[in-house]
């Protein structure tokens, strides 16, 4: 029997289980091809555990815990554990990889840019200001301490949800190594394909009616997806679409970038990163994606 006052909810879905909760500031869920209702609420407990563990570790929204401590800093040096160490290291690669274009500390941008559907679009002075607390090169990051200027933040709002979603198939994997879809928030991997080597079908959203239409299905056995796009995050004003994809070094939103990218990738992670850099891209997304030969779909 299920407690009804668990903040986990199983049920029978025709021939698979669903587990779903609430986590990271949206619904989560894991589609398990698995014969037994202990077996399911054991992995959907696992991946709740988890995704609260990271999202409170990790969420810029919270004021107990590192992200917290490091934004509040005032400058000071702060010495950081091994995981939020490699979180840093992995931020600071993309950093690089994307010639400055993915940058953790261009959250601040948030405090002018609210991609809520109107016309509310920031000046171009209260743009300029803030990117004087942006940029990774002006942190100073030396494993295991960090330190940044004052008024100046990180955010791991870009890489948290995926992360999320492959450190749980990772705790998942010895219990079962096959049948499971981990999906937070449209971000997904499959631990293996289901019964008799069926795979997960998987909805591609048309970013023109978000969550009322598909322009496609990808079948995945085992592996990462992830979409990156504006259908529901975004500005309307004088008939210009701006996308909340925002280049840290003009504070404006990347020009000519597609309504979504979706990118299928050996890990959740790789596939976000590479959706997210197409974005950056912006009419370049789609020549980018090909030098990196994955497979991948766009809705310009």
């Amino acid at each position: 029997m299920q407690n009804t006052d668990s903040p986990i909810k199983i049920t029978r879905e025709g021939d698979y289980w669903r587990g779903c909760f609430s986590a990271m500031a949206g619904l989560c869920e894991l589609l398990m091809d698995v014969d037994a209702f202990e077996l399911a609420h054991k992995l959907t407990k696992i991946a709740y555990t988890e995704a609260k563990r990271i999202e409170q570790k990790f969420s810029r929204y919270r004021k107990d815990n590192i992200v917290f401590k490091i934004n509040n800093a005032n400058a000071a040096r702060i010495k950081v554990d091994e995981e939020t160490a490699k979180l840093l290291d992995y931020a600071e690669q993309c950093y690089h990889l994307s010639d400055g274009m993915f940058d953790v500390t261009s959250g601040v941008l948030r405090e002018v840019w609210r991609f809520d559907g109107s016309d509310a679009i920031p000046t171009k002075v209260a743009v300029n200001k803030l990117l004087t607390r942006v940029g990774w090169h002006k942190l100073n990051w030396q494993r295991p301490y960090l330190s940044l200027q004052r008024q100046m933040e990180i955010d791991f709002g870009g890489i948290g949800k995926e992360y999320a979603v492959d450190r749980t198939a990772s705790l998942i994997n010895p219990f079962v190594s096959s049948g499971v879809l981990i999906n937070y928030g449209g971000d997904l991997f499959a631990l293996g394909s289901r019964a008799h080597g069926k795979p997960w079908e998987i909805g591609l959203d048309d970013p023109t009616a978000s969550g009322k239409k598909f322009k496609g299905t990808v079948e995945l056995c085992r592996g990462g997806v992830a979409t990156s796009g504006d259908a529901r995050r975004y500005l309307l004003k004088d008939g210009i679409r701006y996308g909340h994809i925002l280049n840290p070094k003009t504070g404006w939103p990347v020009k000519n970038a597609p309504r979504s990218v979706t990118v299928l990738a050996n890990t959740c992670t790789e596939a976000g990163i590479l959706s997210t850099f197409a974005l950056l891209k912006g009419e370049h997304a789609e020549s980018f994606l090909k030098e990196q030969q994955v497979n991948y779909w766009i809705y310009p």
